[in-house]
């Protein structure tokens, strides 16, 4: 039977490491879970006067840096002065050089989000006229690269640690207390402390990288790892390897002092360590519910002790899930996991799941915030995923909860039955073992009456050579007894195999027990899968976060366009030399009324030039208004300028430029706006 099931092991296990390692490769870079949304200048815009400071406002406080805020000119180089700082709630600027000269800038960010994940991007704006710039805007991502995997993985690998240690722990204590001596068990407990640690330290050394450059030399830069400790997530890490500690100490006495106490003593040490290990999880649960997305936002107070709640009910499902699949398979043919433990487990993993329920409504409202987020947003997805996940594992947990009623069945009702037979096997090598030791028995005995009788007959030829020969009889009796006992332990040690083989092989037998280990094992796999999803569930921008900074974006939009965001690209072509270039028309507040407006001339390569005339017209055609004619006055090369334009109603009106590159090359191109 065992050699039936291990390839159905190894094979699931296989496609299931393919399964999670295929939903890491599509995760990408972490979400950001602070989102731009408003900056001044904006994006795209063109200004005629030089600002003094660049400020960007996000949806939730971020961590600044020295470089966090970066400008930088057309040809790349810095044109920002001074730290970055808060001007006022989430809005941050950052100083700039006076007379900086006309052309396209950018601006570059890269900050923490007050969940501790990294945010960045870049975008443009123009002084005077836009021009070609070498800085490229490509890339901006943040968490990205070998630095960024890695530390996903780390992520996965400290939750998975996490749930194994406590749930394993939690198993044992609750559930089945002789599990405290089968070894499987204790490995497997102690395997999750050890990834845990583990994945702790490397959360650590990967911090300052993952958050900043993303090299993978920064990863053992002392001074990032220093500036990491005086961060929120670093105090979380450094907690959580404090109190990993004290789980060690918890671990040496659950499977050392705890295991080799008797029945009464162990009553009122199983109070202490349940009350301990309580502590101790409910600590390192912390570390994660106070520095990412239950630390902020809406209902932060409530939200982290939910959040506690709901990964203890992950560890005691799932945990205890892993501990379970590895008594059915692991524990000795003399120490069987019985009925009784698994629905003590059945009952725990019930609990577990209503509190897992009753969190989850609540995360998913708060992080959610409506019915749309879940179609909508990255988040609401990848939510929609884990509740199918959840829902299947719930499934088969029901078809488990029914073998072990069969199970319990079978062992109230079959007791005498399967006695019997183990009974008459025992009696039948009891009997063979006692034949065996009577034949050697005799054996001994014949060989004493042969050396006796030889003694006797020389006695009366010489007295000296009858007691030496007395004495070599005594030495060989001697030596058979060694002899019999070293066969009597190796019959027992071959008897005490014979029984565990065959216990092993009864236990094995039992379509019950196989049947529950089959849908356990098939629990177990989907657990990986669901543990996956939910490490890139909390690496993802909350569905609230996103839709409210779509919000703000496309009302900051909507107030650039009624204050007077009007810009029109228009590409013209005169026929003649040099005939060829961009026409942009710029109308502020592109509204009913006075406006000013500016046109800008450039050659195809983005570089200004003048030409003899320029003139604009407005007509609203669906009103039979216009055309309105324009003629503004030449500024400075390539740039023209009329203030008091007059638009009279609001509707989507024509903006024609008639373009004159010489004296008989013009030519007239168009596009349709809404102004008012």
């Amino acid at each position: 039977m065992t050699q039936t099931i291990a390839p159905r092991v190894r094979t699931l296990v296989l496609l299931l490491l393919a399964a999670t390692g295929l939903l890491f490769a599509g995760a990408g870079p972490v979400s950001a879970h602070a989102a731009v949304t408003g900056s001044a200048p904006q994006q795209g815009a063109v200004v005629d006067k030089a600002p003094t400071q660049v400020s960007l406002t996000f949806s939730e406080k971020v961590a600044l840096s020295g470089d966090s805020l970066r400008v930088l000119d057309p040809k790349g180089k810095r044109v920002d002065r001074g730290d970055p700082a808060n001007l006022t709630g989430t809005t941050y600027a950052v100083k700039l050089h006076g007379g900086l000269p006309d052309g396209t800038y950018t601006v570059t960010y890269q900050v923490v989000s007050e969940d501790s994940h990294p945010v960045a991007g870049a975008y443009t704006f123009s002084i005077g006229a836009p021009s070609q710039t070498t800085v490229s805007v490509s890339g901006q991502t943040a968490g990205g690269g070998v630095v960024g995997t890695l530390y996903g993985f780390g992520r996965y690998v400290s939750y998975a640690g996490f749930i194994v240690m406590v749930g394993g722990a939690a198993f044992v204590l609750a559930c089945w207390q002789r599990g405290a001596g089968v070894r499987a068990l204790q490995r497997l407990t102690v395997a999750g402390w050890l990834a845990l640690t583990a994945a702790t330290l490397g959360l650590l050394l990967l911090r300052g990288s993952y958050t900043g450059s993303g090299k993978v030399g920064d990863v053992f830069d002392l001074d990032l790892l220093g500036q990491v400790l005086q961060t929120k997530t670093g105090a979380a890490l450094v907690s959580r390897l404090l109190l990993l500690a004290a789980a060690a100490l918890f671990i040496a006495v659950l499977f050392g002092a705890y295991e080799k106490r008797e029945d009464e003593e162990k009553r009122d040490l199983t109070f202490g360590l349940a009350v301990g290990g309580v502590v101790v999880s409910a600590g390192l649960a912390a570390s994660w519910a106070m520095s990412e997305h239950a630390s902020t936002g809406l209902q932060a107070g409530i939200a982290m002790p939910v959040d506690i709640i709901h990964l203890l009910a992950v560890a005691g499902w799932l945990g205890g899930l892993a501990a379970l699949l590895v008594a059915l398979y692991r524990a000795p043919a003399d120490t069987p996991v019985d009925a009784l433990a698994v629905r003590r487990f059945s009952r725990l993993a019930f609990g577990s799941v209503l509190a897992l329920v009753a969190t989850g409504i609540y995360q998913s409202w708060r992080q959610l915030g409506s019915w749309t987020a879940f179609t909508d947003t990255r988040y609401g997805q990848l939510l929609l995923v884990k509740i199918g996940l959840v829902a299947v594992l719930v499934g088969i947990a029901w078809v488990s909860r029914r073998w072990t009623g069969r199970l319990a069945e079978a062992v109230v009702v079959k007791p005498r039955e399967e006695s019997g037979p183990v009974a008459v096997a025992d009696t039948d090598t009891d009997a063979e073992t006692d034949a065996d030791a009577d034949a050697d028995e005799k054996e001994p005995a014949r060989a004493g009456a042969s050396g006796s009788g030889s003694g006797s007959a020389s006695a009366s030829a010489s007295a000296g050579k009858g007691a030496a020969a007395s004495g070599k009889q005594g030495a060989a009796g001697s030596d058979k007894a060694d002899g019999e006992s070293e066969r009597a332990a190796q019959l027992a040690r071959q008897r005490a195999a014979i029984d565990t083989a065959r216990r092993k092989e009864r236990r094995d037998a039992d379509p019950n027990r196989f049947g529950l280990r089959r849908s356990v094992l098939a629990e177990a796999g989907v657990a990986v899968v669901l543990l996956a999803v939910t490490t890139m569930l909390t690496s993802t921008e909350p569905g609230r976060t996103e839709e409210e900074a779509k919000a703000a974006t496309s009302a900051s939009a909507a107030d650039a366009s009624s204050a007077g965001a009007l810009t029109l690209d228009m590409s013209f072509d005169t026929g003649g030399e040099d005939g060829k270039g961009v026409v942009r028309v710029d109308l502020d507040p592109a509204r009913v009324g006075g406006n000013e407006m500016h046109v800008y001339v450039q050659r195809p390569n983005g570089r200004a030039f003048d030409i003899p005339e320029v003139k604009v017209a407005f007509t609203l055609e669906s009103q039979d208004i216009g055309p309105l004619p324009v003629v503004p006055d030449h500024i400075t090369t390539g740039h023209w300028s009329a203030s008091g334009v007059q638009i009279p109603m609001a509707g989507e009106w024509k903006v024609s430029v008639t373009v004159r590159t010489s004296d008989i090359d013009q030519t007239t191109v168009s596009k349709n706006a809404q102004i008012g």
